[in-house]
């Protein structure tokens, strides 16, 4: 019998199984986790070739989630998440310090942390109808998350029982405990955690059924992934790694996000789908002369299945179950007309796509934003 199950080894479980040990460590704890252990999590993506692992894509799945991806920190209530809006914007700070002290406690403090203040810019943005949102960033890159998150594993596996490679079948209460089924065995615990992140959404609604809870309001960010020369957002960038931007419109806002100067577009495996994805530019071998950034587009549903509906119906669209994303010049998208030959082009992709027409592909609301 656990004290504590943890289904789900991604960060927010790590940074709760820490504070678990640090204020109790005779507490008998448990993490169970459907991908590897990090140190053998290897994809054909991070060397630039095609994912070979599947629908559990193990650069994304597995200890320490997608903390592994680039390793970056966003100490802010700015941008996020609405977590500020329900604990309190000073208790949502305080906890963030907290992670950036355990992170420089393993190893973070070799990459220092940088802020995205700019009061200049944010008043010549506001006179431009434009919101500039701003953090504390400690931005370790792929090498070092990883090297951090392996020494913190180091620690709480003295003290923790970690299961991996294991899927949970089922979840019973009983009698002041659970009763956990997996296909390698079987296990009791006092109290569960479900931890399982945006990889696990489908095996957690059946799991919210069959045990009689219910969702709240789903938020979904989708928009369209932008890649221009790499200085022509120069004036705004020149002081900071990544200036992230809000503007509003007609029935929406839009932020950029994931800003990569001289970085890559690639491939994002997530829940079956496939995404063009940003890739840092000190990330190896992926530096480019291009820019790129994402335009979300946050829209709200009534349950999580709405939201996840929505997705599949947009990108599986777009995928139509072979991995499709398609591209299109700015000129022709303003001319309303496919793309069929880049060559011409003065902005080298850097992600070898399909050309075609995102009118005929993606809701007006998206598009409207990238216009506006």
């Amino acid at each position: 019998m656990e004290d504590i199950i943890i289904i789900g080894a991604g960060v927010s479980s790590i940074f709760f199984a820490n504070k678990l040990v640090q204020e109790n460590n005779n507490l008998s704890i448990r993490i169970i986790d459907k991908g590897k252990p990090l140190r053998e999590r290897n994809c054909g993506l991070d060397k630039g070739l095609s994912c070979t692992c599947g629908e559990d894509c193990s650069k994304y799945i597995g200890y320490a989630g997608l903390g592994k991806s680039e390793g970056k920190f966003n100490y802010t209530n700015d941008f996020g998440g609405d977590l500020g809006s329900r604990i309190g914007g000073e208790k949502t700070l305080k906890l963030m310090k907290e992670v950036d002290r355990t992170l420089q406690r393993y190893g973070a403090d070799s990459i220092e942390r940088y802020s995205t203040k700019n009061k200049l810019l944010a008043a010549k943005a506001e006179k431009n109808g434009l919101e500039v949102l701003s953090a504390e960033v400690r931005h370790l890159g792929t090498k070092v998350a990883v090297d951090v998150f392996q020494e913190l594993y180091e620690t709480l596996k003295k003290h923790i029982h970690f299961t991996f490679e294991t899927n949970i079948i089922s979840i019973h209460p009983k009698a002041h405990s659970f009763f956990i089924e997996t296909d390698k065995g079987n296990f009791c615990s006092k109290q569960v955690i479900i931890g399982t992140g945006k990889s696990g959404g489908k095996w957690l609604k059946k799991q919210m059924h069959e045990l009689g809870l219910k969702t709240g309001e789903t938020r979904l960010d989708m928009g369209l992934r932008i890649e221009m020369r790499e200085d022509q957002l120069d004036s705004i960038l020149k002081e900071t790694f990544e200036t992230k931007l809000r503007c509003r419109g007609e029935g929406y806002e839009a932020t950029t996000y994931c800003m990569n100067p001289r970085g890559r577009v690639i491939r994002k495996f997530q829940n079956g789908l496939v995404m063009p994805d940003g890739q840092n530019k000190n990330e190896e071998k992926t530096e480019s002369g291009n820019l790129n950034f994402t335009l979300f587009v946050p829209r709200y549903f009534s349950s999580y299945d709405k939201a996840m509906q929505t997705a599949q119906r947009i990108i599986g669209g777009i995928n139509q179950d072979n991995g499709r994303i398609i591209i299109q010049r700015l000129g022709d998208f303003y001319a309303n007309r496919p793309s069929s030959e880049l060559s011409p082009n003065l902005i080298r992709p850097s992600l070898e796509a399909e050309p075609g027409n995102l009118v005929d592909e993606i809701p007006d609301l998206y598009l409207r934003a990238v216009l506006e």
